[in-house]
């Protein structure tokens, strides 16, 4: 027997023993072991995830199975075509679409006094008689603050002066009142207009 028929010879004899010896039975087991962990934990892995993103039974089973009987391959499959959301997430976006469409939908006009709710056409509040808008000198159509002109007969829009009632301007109005009626004032008391003139 030659030199190499030798080397090669005893080359074998070393790899046959290092496959028949014990260490190596330890190590395949182990292994082997690994393996099949690995292996159901990532089918059990697809039927957990599969409940969280399908609604569909058959179709959770039919998960699970493609996990169980693919091995480390199905789930790969699976990762592939699972649907992106979860079904939390879809319902979740659900209740905010349908709390927006509700908002949208129902945005209703309050008084700012009474907080009564109006309507967009309102001059005036029916319950605090609070004015709300302003009303068009030639249609009496109710106009917003911000607009120009009337765009219901394009009349332009004159702002409102404020009606100030001054002491002298209270008198005169009620002398008016006086004098078209034909009868004393009631609502001022008898002593006021003495009472200013001894004040000064």
């Amino acid at each position: 027997m030659t030199g190499a028929n030798l080397i090669a010879a005893s080359a074998f004899a070393s790899v046959h023993g290092v496959f028949n010896s014990t260490a190596f039975d330890i190590v395949r087991n182990v292994a082997l072991f690994l393996a099949v962990v690995f292996w159901l934990g990532f089918a059990y892995w697809v039927h957990r995830d599969a409940r969280r993103r399908i609604d569909d039974p058959w179709l959770v089973g039919t998960a699970t199975l493609l996990g169980l009987t693919v091995p480390y391959v199905g789930p790969v499959i699976y990762m592939l075509v699972r649907p992106p959301e979860t079904l939390d997430d879809v319902r979740a976006r659900a209740i905010e679409m349908r709390a927006l469409e509700e908002r949208l939908g129902h945005h209703a006009l309050h008084c700012p006094v009474c907080r009564v709710e109006v309507e967009s056409g309102y001059l005036v509040c029916p319950v605090c008689t609070t004015q709300l808008k302003q009303a068009c000198a030639q249609c009496a159509a109710a106009l917003e603050p911000a607009w120009q002109m009337c765009p219901y007969c394009a009349a332009p829009v004159v702002a409102a002066s404020p009606m100030l009632l001054t002491a002298g301007g209270l008198d005169d109005a009620l002398t008016a009142e006086v004098a078209a009626s034909g009868s004393k004032p009631h609502g001022r008391p008898r002593g006021a207009r003495k009472t200013r003139s001894s004040s000064r």
